[in-house]
């Protein structure tokens, strides 16, 4: 991959990582830090476009760079790279000779250029269903969406977190609609009402609607890269910078998928 080390010296904990402290690019990106906001942006292309994070790629180099920088308070979480915000990200795979030719890009400026491995190209069959009286250890939509009532309880209920919660609740039940009362239904109640509320103190939070989660679903089935990329497209189109939260619903959804994937790889026979 393009992406490289970071070329900081020690003291450089006194500035925010920037675009070309791990990138090779020049200009008007180089000199600009890598925030969270830009961080879910290109994990949400690279979900959108495989279905997972690619693992080493240019969305984990950002991530791994934003949150030493929200760490170190180098720069605000909540705040999105201008050329991010402008221009967007973009992931593009090219079949050339039967190879899969991936490029990542922030606007006009190349943060990644790699062969996809043959591995991640095919989808590994579904693990056989668990046998009777026997527990399944993947987690489920529901417990998903109750993992995000922990990770991101305090944030006010918007638009995209709604209709991040409305297709998390469908493919949960599989019905292809919410449910009145349901916690979809209780999240858009929420954002419209907190779309009228000047102070975040008085807003609906998370926390409030997904806690017990489970509990409000008709149906609950395990999360798939499926699910999760249906849901991280939800949450990044209601968004105008089309960007998901990093602790949002997308991201439990996102890491839920993935951690169901590798107990499916690791099934002793």
């Amino acid at each position: 991959m393009s992406q490289q080390q970071a070329r900081r010296p020690e003291s450089g904990d006194q500035e925010p990582i920037k675009y070309g402290d791990v990138f090779d690019v020049s200009g008007q990106l180089a000199a600009k830090p890598i925030t969270q906001q830009d961080a879910a942006a290109m994990q949400s292309a690279e979900n959108t476009a495989f279905g997972q994070t690619i693992k080493g790629g240019p969305a984990a180099v950002m991530q791994s760079a934003a949150a030493r920088n929200v760490r170190n308070a180098r720069v605000d979480p909540d705040n999105v790279t201008d050329v991010v915000r402008e221009q967007g990200v973009s992931v593009k795979e090219d079949d050339i000779a039967g190879r899969r030719f991936v490029t990542e890009a922030i606007g006009g400026d190349v943060v990644g250029k790699y062969i996809r491995p043959p591995a991640e190209e095919k989808t590994p069959p579904p693990p056989p269903p668990p046998a009777a009286g026997v527990v399944s250890d993947d987690i489920t939509i529901g417990e998903a969406l109750e993992a995000t009532a922990i990770s991101a309880g305090d944030k006010p209920v918007g638009k995209s977190d709604a209709a991040a919660i409305q297709a998390a609740e469908v493919r949960a039940t599989g019905l292809g609609h919410i449910l009145p009362g349901g916690v979809g239904a209780d999240a858009q109640r929420a954002a419209e009402i907190n779309a009228r509320t000047t102070t975040d103190e008085f807003k609906t939070k998370i926390g409030d609607v997904l806690t017990d989660a489970s509990s409000k679903l008709t149906d609950d089935k395990p999360v798939t890269v499926e699910d999760a990329a249906g849901v991280v497209n939800a949450e990044a189109r209601n968004k105008e910078d089309h960007a998901t939260h990093p602790a949002g619903v997308a991201a439990s959804m996102a890491a839920a998928a993935a951690l169901n994937q590798e107990t499916a790889f690791n099934i002793t026979v």
